[in-house]
């Protein structure tokens, strides 16, 4: 492996890569990130009721590219396309993570109760669905709930990035009986200090959980 792996990012939107790119140069700086970027994944996503044979394709197509490039391993940013990550990274020969498979393990390991902070309402069912699977995998009875807070994404993709932390801490301020937080997309880790102000529960957030599970997987350490 060598000293400094490339990392291929592949988002579908631009407000995932300031998050990864700060979680990366804090968790693994050794490692030489490569941002790939199709930001007509989101709105197309955003108008199919579930992820079509023509988006998996996508999907599929844009982690074989970043493999061709030689990448060591391939990290997803977006949160709306579990399913056709998984086929894709069952084609490749290298790690291939979706973007919170990490985070949804990491919050089962600290409790039952989990809750999660959703901006981006498409991604939900499949977040939920993939929470279900990574707790039956684990052999936990764990539990998600979600919260949606739209408002917050529209805020973000105006610019205003304040407004998008402080909507994001308004949603988790009142939550009570849960064992974690889980800020669902990496977008939303940009409002982890916010919500930490708020609130003693636990906050995970996925940038920081895929960058130490890819480490480990690359390197063992």
């Amino acid at each position: 492996m060598p000293a400094h792996p490339r990392i291929a990012l592949i988002h579908a939107t631009p407000v995932a890569v300031d998050p990864i790119r700060d979680a990366l140069a804090a968790g693994w700086p050794e490692a030489r990130p490569v941002n790939i970027l199709d930001d007509s994944l989101t709105p197309d996503r955003a108008e199919a009721e579930e992820i079509s044979p023509t988006l998996t394709e996508r999907i599929v197509e844009l982690a074989s590219y970043a493999r061709r490039i030689g990448s060591d391993g391939v990290l997803f940013t977006c949160s709306a396309f579990g399913s056709a990550i998984e086929t894709a990274a069952s084609l490749l020969d290298v790690p291939v993570l979706k973007p919170n498979e990490a985070m949804f393990e990491a919050a089962i390991g600290k409790g039952q109760n989990a809750a999660m902070i959703v901006t981006f309402p498409p991604a939900r069912a499949s977040m939920e669905a993939e929470f279900a699977e990574e707790a039956q995998r684990l052999g936990a009875n764990a539990t998600l709930t979600s919260i949606v807070a739209e408002a917050a994404m529209t805020a973000l993709r105006a610019g205003d990035a304040d407004t998008h932390n402080r909507l994001v801490a308004e949603a988790a301020c009142g939550l009570v009986g849960f064992d974690t937080i889980v800020l669902a997309h990496f977008s939303t880790a940009r409002a982890a200090d916010a919500v930490r102000r708020v609130i003693d529960i636990p906050v995970l957030t996925s940038p920081d959980a895929a960058v130490a599970k890819l480490r480990r997987l690359i390197t063992g350490s």
